[in-house]
């Protein structure tokens, strides 16, 4: 029996973006259960990674990057490839690339010879403008070895535009770190955003203004419903991406001017602190995630093993795990549908029953489970690769 291998999972940032979750729950789950795991990731600010963690992390020194994507992504191939430059750096058996970044980063290496093979997993496929990005994108995916997906909508994406398979490797969510039980925590992130007494109702999104995050018609909808609900608050938090999102952003600074009553009404927190967010779910009284293109949505598995309702849009991938009555659905593109399902989520027979259903969705979403399937992955990964 072969020794079990060393692992290399390579993210983007160290930044809780999906991805970024993604590798570091999955780099702690397979520590649990007797693996040797390494998450690397580019660290501009040398902060380290949002959170700590059980597995190894190694924060690699990134260089100063403007706003264009396509030299940042070029400059943080550079930086994760004079890292590896040297030997001692590169002994691991399984190298697994998140994203584009780092798919393009072992793509080279393997090129290079200087590593055997790797796996790629896909959360999302990005649109680009610039010709150049859309290549890099594709190549991080084409070139990969083995390829794994979140969820089945972008596994049948592969399969139909790419011609490519891919293994569907699922999500997961921490049940002890994300819970309805309320500790010190919960009087800080209050006091933290100035938020109003429990009795306003909180309504929050999470993944900063952007626009497949649909912040803008998520605040139109929220300004909908504002005079009936005049104490309620709209709660935005998190935004730290690698992508340029000005102009979206411009737009919402907008919207937010000509409302004039929303100044006061929302409150936009940037990124918080890991050991906040449990806290900023149960302040909540629904997530409202209206989202128009996802991987997955992690936040949404966050916010039920949180004890809150969710509105989330109709549309896959959250029709993949969600039933009819776990969530109150959206339509992503009208306002309308938008407010009347947040307004929904506020009545407390409806409460209780959207609680219920998502501390089961949560339950039945582990990340060991997610954690064996890439076991899977892995140990195909190793087998000799025939031409």
């Amino acid at each position: 029996m072969r020794s079990k291998p060393r692992i290399a999972i390579l993210a983007h940032s160290t930044n809780p973006r999906g991805g970024v979750v993604h590798s570091l729950e999955l780099g702690d789950a397979l520590t649990r259960i007797g693996h040797e795991v390494t998450v690397f990731a580019p660290d501009l600010a040398g902060k380290g990674f949002f959170r700590d963690t059980v597995c190894r992390t190694v924060c690699i020194p990134a260089s100063p990057a403007g706003k264009n994507v396509r030299e940042m992504v070029e400059i943080r191939v550079a930086d994760y490839l004079r890292y590896f430059s040297q030997s001692d750096d590169r002994r691991f058996d399984v190298w697994h690339a998140q994203d584009g970044i780092s798919g393009n980063v072992l793509a080279t290496l393997k090129e290079r010879g200087q590593i055997p093979a790797f796996a790629r997993t896909v959360h999302h496929v990005d649109s680009f403008d610039d010709t150049q990005l859309c290549a890099l994108q594709l190549r991080s995916i084409r070139t990969a070895d083995r390829r794994l997906v979140v969820s089945r909508l972008w596994k049948d994406y592969l399969a139909r535009e790419l011609v490519l398979d891919a293994a569907l490797a699922g999500n997961g969510v921490d049940t002890q770190r994300f819970s309805p039980e309320p500790n010190a925590t919960d009087e800080a992130l209050r006091a933290r955003l100035g938020l109003p007494a429990a009795a306003a109702p909180i309504f929050l999104a999470v993944g900063g203004v952007e626009e497949r995050k649909n912040t803008i018609r998520l605040l139109q909808a929220f300004l909908m419903l504002l005079p009936q609900h005049p104490t309620c608050r709209l709660v935005i938090a998190g935004g730290a991406s690698l992508l340029d999102h000005d102009a979206y952003q411009a737009r919402f600074a907008e919207v937010m001017a000509q409302s004039g009553a929303a100044a006061d009404a929302v409150i936009i927190t940037g990124p918080l602190p890991q050991d906040l967010m449990p806290a900023l779910y149960r302040a909540a009284n629904t997530l409202v995630f209206p989202s128009t293109r996802e991987g997955f949505g992690l936040v949404v598995l966050e916010a039920m093993a949180s004890g809150v309702p969710v509105v989330t849009s109709g549309i896959a991938p959250f029709t993949e795990y969600l039933g009819g009555d776990d969530v109150e659905w959206c339509d992503p593109f009208d306002v309308a549908s938008i407010t009347n399902a947040m307004v929904r989520s506020l009545d407390s027979p409806r409460r209780e029953r959207l609680i219920a259903h998502g501390r089961l969705v949560a339950t039945r979403h582990s990340w060991d489970t997610t954690a064996r399937a890439y076991l899977t992955v892995y140990e195909a990964l190793r087998e000799p690769v025939h031409a």
